[in-house]
């Protein structure tokens, strides 16, 4: 197994939430590497074509900054707490719910976070100090917290020595972002609160019975349909009494040697993912992993 292949196999394996995590530290360390450029462009950090800007008009220019910011990080504690949290939060919530409602608080809570913060600087200016820019996923973390507290929020966790409910924590969480506005990271905080108001708000509907992402979801796989490339296969007569296993039946898949399968398998995890793959197939590559 080539070293791409083998990068692709553990992509694929990861959750939609790891797969975030990994997008973060990968923009991480190109930070860091681009930071010695900052000394050439005087007033531009390393990720600032991510950053949000606190200025509406600065915003205009460059609008993907309402989603980009949440994957931008410039301090080491800031983004290993904000894995940290989206790590244990993304793994109980998805033991609860879809993939896709999981994107859907996420990045609906990066831009309600986003919108807050802008919305605080241009209309209350003199609450605000200088001219920052948002930076970091704790609005998005903050959205997946609040939901999975207002879903159920007489779950219980064990902290320590004593069973403390879910409410608790996210009531603790807003109270402490609420001080936090009266702190030198203000537009940060005011951040932290739209996002945990998109994640109760998004909780609360969900138990009516209204998925208020369902727009959202549909916006985002018109987009991903455009940038998709559909693949024209030739007309096939297809056989009901046989089953197919990635394009050829269960027999031809038992009579190839031990590496045509391996590829084939392989083939089809880079083309549509590892969870793509028959329990036949899955099991083969197991034991050609030992």
């Amino acid at each position: 197994m080539s070293l791409t292949q083998d990068i692709k196999y553990k992509l694929a394996r990861l959750n939609v939430f790891e797969k975030i995590i990994a997008a973060n530290v990968a923009i991480y360390f190109s930070g860091l590497l681009l930071k010695p450029l900052q000394d050439s462009f005087s007033g531009y950090s390393s990720l600032s074509w991510l950053e949000l800007p606190s200025g509406f008009f600065n915003f205009l220019v460059k609008p993907w900054s309402i989603v980009t910011y949440a994957f931008a990080h410039y301090d080491f504690w800031h983004i290993l707490f904000n894995m940290l949290w989206l790590y244990a939060i993304g793994r109980m919530f998805l033991n609860l719910f879809s993939p896709k409602q999981g994107l859907n608080v996420y990045f609906l809570g990066a831009i309600v976070g986003g919108l807050l913060f802008l919305f605080g600087y241009n209309v209350f200016p003199s609450l605000f100090v200088g001219d920052n820019r948002l930076v970091g996923a704790s609005a998005a973390v903050r959205a997946l917290l609040i939901f999975l507290c207002a879903y159920m929020p007489n779950m219980e966790l064990r902290f320590f020595t004593f069973n403390l409910k879910l409410w608790y924590l996210g009531v603790a969480i807003v109270i402490l972002d609420i001080i936090g506005l009266f702190g030198l990271n203000a537009g940060g905080n005011l951040a932290h609160l739209g996002g945990a108001l998109l994640g109760y708000f998004y909780a609360r509907q969900l138990l009516k019975g209204h998925d208020i992402g369902k727009g959202f979801e549909r916006m985002m796989d018109g987009v991903v349909n455009v940038f998709k490339i559909e693949k024209k296969s030739p007309l096939k007569t297809v056989h009901k009494r046989k089953s197919k296993v990635a394009g050829y039946t269960k027999e031809e898949f038992k009579s190839f040697n031990h590496q045509k399968k391996i590829d084939l398998i392989l083939d089809k995890i880079s083309k549509s993912g590892y969870d793509s793959l028959t329990s036949e197939e899955k099991e083969f590559l197991f034991k050609a992993g030992k």
